[in-house]
């Protein structure tokens, strides 16, 4: 915030007189903008943050893609053939029929992205860290127990040897 000549203060701008008596002719814009990298004590208006989700792999948007296109087009076809049917025109039956075609290529598009992510699941596997110390627990209690067998194991067959 600035005040100008006449003690107002502007919010963002500033004057062409002050803009020239002052350094702020160098460090900001036209408009007055704020440079987002220079340690004025202000944020930044946004913030990147990493996405909840990662992203879906590259053939399931795809087919994620055309599944939410045909789709469209088929409610397109059903409000056409609903309102030539209202308006009693030739064109009524065709859009019928058109509409039920389409609603059969768009459920089958619908099957399509789920069967194309199930594949892509069973191919490339599903990346996951473990998220809670109930994993490692059981990891520790595993190690222990085959500790314990090698240790059992190796402790009998000594006393095999021993009384052969």
């Amino acid at each position: 915030m600035t005040i100008g000549g006449d003690g107002v203060r502007h919010q963002g701008r500033v004057s062409g007189e002050i803009r020239a008596a002052t350094k702020e002719s160098d460090t900001r814009g036209e408009c007055g903008e704020c440079d987002a990298f220079m340690d004025t004590g202000r944020r930044p208006l946004w913030q990147e943050e990493p996405a909840a989700r990662p992203r879906m792999a590259d053939p399931v948007r795809t087919a994620a893609v055309r599944a939410v296109i045909i789709v469209a087009i088929t409610l397109i076809q059903a409000m056409v053939a609903f309102l030539s049917t209202l308006a009693g025109s030739w064109l009524a039956f065709p859009a019928v029929l058109s509409t039920v075609a389409s609603t059969v290529v768009a459920t089958w598009a619908v099957l399509d992205v789920w069967v194309t992510r199930q594949v892509w699941v069973q191919r490339n596997g599903v990346q996951s860290q473990p998220s809670s110390t109930a994993r490692e627990l059981r990891r520790e209690r595993r190690r222990a127990r085959r500790q314990g067998r090698r240790e059992s194991r190796d402790g009998r067959s000594r006393v095999d040897r021993a009384a052969a």
